[in-house]
C-alpha cells in the first residue's frame, strides 16, 4: 500500500475519533486540516461558540445556525498563525456546497472523505475547481 494511502487512512482515522466531540445527536462529523504533515486545524459540527451545545431542533431536524465541521476547522486555522493554502481536509462525511466555496476560497488542494452525502453539489463544486477528491470509505479500510 502507498505511503499517501497509509497517512491518508490514518488522518481520516482521527478525524472519526474527533468528530466524537461533537454533541450533535442525528449525525457526528470531524475535519482535520493537515498541511506538511502537521495538523494545523481541526473542527467538528456543533453551535457557534458560546451557544448552547443543542444541535437538533425539538422536531429533530438541525438548527439553522449549527456550523459544519470543515468550517470549523477552516474558522479557526483562520484565526491561527497557519495557512491552509496547499493543504489537505480530511473529513468523515462529504463537504456541502456550502463548505465546498469555503475550502476552495481558503486554498485547500486536496479533500479527503470517509462517506458520501445523498447530495452532492459540494462534491461537484469541488471537482470543477480542479481539488483533488479521495473517497475512503473508514469501514473498508483495512487495518495496517
Amino acid at each position: 500500500m502507498p505511503k499517501q494511502d497509509k497517512l491518508d487512512m490514518r488522518y481520516l482515522r482521527m478525524a472519526r475519533i474527533w468528530a466524537e466531540n461533537s454533541y450533535c445527536k442525528r449525525r457526528q462529523v470531524g475535519a482535520l486540516l493537515v498541511k506538511n504533515k502537521m495538523i494545523i486545524s481541526d473542527g467538528y459540527n456543533g453551535t457557534p461558540t458560546g451557544f448552547e451545545n443543542d444541535c437538533e431542533t425539538p422536531e429533530n431536524t438541525s438548527k439553522s445556525y449549527v456550523l459544519h465541521a470543515e468550517a470549523n476547522a477552516i474558522s479557526k486555522v483562520a484565526k491561527s498563525h497557519n495557512s491552509s493554502d496547499g493543504s489537505t481536509l480530511y473529513v468523515t462525511a462529504s463537504p456541502c456546497i456550502e463548505c465546498a466555496k469555503l475550502i476552495i476560497q481558503s486554498g485547500i488542494k486536496r479533500v479527503v472523505y470517509a462517506e458520501e452525502y445523498r447530495i452532492t453539489d459540494g462534491l461537484d463544486l469541488l471537482r470543477r475547481a480542479g481539488i483533488e477528491l479521495v473517497y475512503m470509505p473508514i469501514d473498508e479500510q483495512p487495518k495496517e
